[in-house]
C-alpha cells in the first residue's frame, strides 16, 4: 500500500473515531469507559499519522 493511501486510511479512521466519540457523548448517560477507549484508539492513530508524516 502506498504511503499516501495508508495516510488517507488512517485519517478516515481518525475521523470515524471522532464521530463515534461525539455520538456517545450525546447519550443521556454516556459510557465513559467506551469514550476513554475510543479516545485511546484515536490517539494511537494520530501518533501513527505523525510518525508516517515525519518519515
Amino acid at each position: 500500500m502506498a504511503l499516501s493511501a495508508h495516510l488517507k486510511e488512517l485519517n478516515n479512521k481518525h475521523v470515524k473515531l471522532d464521530e463515534k466519540i461525539q455520538k456517545e457523548m450525546k447519550h443521556p448517560m454516556p459510557d465513559t469507559l467506551r469514550i476513554a477507549e475510543l479516545k485511546k484508539q484515536k490517539l494511537h492513530i494520530k501518533e501513527k499519522i505523525r510518525h508516517y508524516r515525519s518519515a
